[in-house]
């Protein structure tokens, strides 16, 4: 059965296909086109067997600096045991493709499509591929910033099944957040969330904040406002958002929704 959500289309095109024409780098936003990401672009990873990963974002002067986010294959009996290289970096998983078991302090859980996972800075953590199909998944990186007085969250398991969508007032129920983590949570200095928008509805105003983004497009199309374009986005696309670039949306005919990355509850840093 096809997944729910879009995934990178690997392979190679054929030498006749026309260039995708949408992929483009600016001074505020990136859009990497689902058409972009095949075999070519994909790296492996130490201490990662029978893996590849897509590296979509990761931290530049200049641009976004906060995280890195990973669409990463791992083959049957493929995983690692060493997984996270950095014991300050907390992280993200969310399958869009099959199913791998992920161990975290010794429990074992199993992450089907859909399944979400956070993992606090210094986990003790492992994932393995035990089915007979590869599984896909995001892996979104972040150093953690530690305050005085604040614990460290938990490592927690869920599912965007599970969790309800939390629509915006006043807007008929047609735009909305799956949120993983209450807001109100200053041990989060993340939030990785999904937002729904229903056929035809809209993000009313152009979002200009001090937060970064990663938006992959998990379902649907939409018209997307990223600084002064507006700019068609469809399902395995992803949208590379610096801090205070604008953006809004228009959604498409069926249902819209994205993996959205944002840092959260933290002073902005001062230089010294």
């Amino acid at each position: 059965m096809a997944s729910t959500y879009a995934s990178p289309p690997a392979g190679l095109p054929g030498q006749m296909a026309l260039h995708t024409s949408r992929a483009v780098f600016t001074e505020a936003y990136a859009l990497i086109p689902s058409g972009v990401m095949r075999d070519i672009v994909t790296s492996g990873l130490p201490h990662w067997r029978d893996s590849r990963a897509w590296i979509i974002a990761r931290p530049m002067s200049g641009f976004a600096e906060t995280f890195s986010q990973y669409i990463v294959e791992v083959l049957p009996g493929g995983g690692s045991e060493r997984p996270e290289p950095n014991v300050e970096a907390e992280g993200v998983l969310f399958v869009v493709e099959g199913q791998t078991t992920l161990t975290i302090e010794g429990k074992t859980h199993l992450l089907k499509e859909g399944g979400y996972a956070f993992l606090p800075p210094g986990s003790n953590w492992s994932l393995v591929n035990k089915s007979t199909a590869p599984v896909r998944f995001h892996w979104i990186r972040k150093r953690y910033e530690q305050v005085d007085g604040i614990a460290l969250p938990e490592a927690f398991v869920s599912s965007d099944k599970d969790e309800p969508i939390r629509w915006m007032p006043d807007t008929r129920d047609t735009w909305g957040t799956t949120r993983f983590v209450d807001p109100a949570d200053l041990r989060h200095d993340m939030h990785v969330n999904i937002v729904t928008l229903e056929p035809g509805a809209v993000i009313p105003f152009e979002e200009t904040h001090v937060m970064e983004h990663g938006l992959y497009v998990l379902e649907g199309k939409a018209v997307y406002r990223l600084n002064r374009d507006w700019v068609e986005v469809e399902a395995g696309d992803f949208m590379w958002l610096r801090a205070f670039c604008p953006q809004a949306c228009y959604a498409g005919p069926e249902r819209f929704r994205y993996l959205l990355y944002k840092d959260v509850n933290r002073h902005a840093k001062l230089p010294f």
